[in-house]
């Protein structure tokens, strides 16, 4: 199990499936009507699903809100990202 002991705290909200509010956001990479990447200490978030609107992002307390119709919250790890970054540009 990872070590998240000096992490800032993360926490996540969902209410009815209609709207998400979430603590520990560091950013939020893109955002669009059916999709919201997001990145926390804990890793990468990804909002799925329909007339998603971003409400509230505040990266200086970390706190972020979506409403629409929530279909998933998918989790990534981020070191598994940035290794195939890493391979990528790396030429291996």
């Amino acid at each position: 199990m990872a070590d998240f002991s000096d992490k800032q705290k993360h926490t996540v909200l969902i209410e009815n499936r209609e709207t998400i509010e979430m603590t520990g956001i560091i950013d939020v990479d893109s955002f669009n009507e059916e999709e919201v990447r997001a990145r926390s200490d804990y890793g990468n978030i990804m909002i799925k699903g329909e007339h998603l609107s971003v409400d509230t992002l505040d990266v200086t307390d970390g706190s972020l809100a979506v409403s629409g119709t929530i279909t998933a919250l998918v989790y990534s790890d981020i070191s598994v990202a940035k290794s195939v970054f890493g391979r990528l540009f790396s030429g291996d």
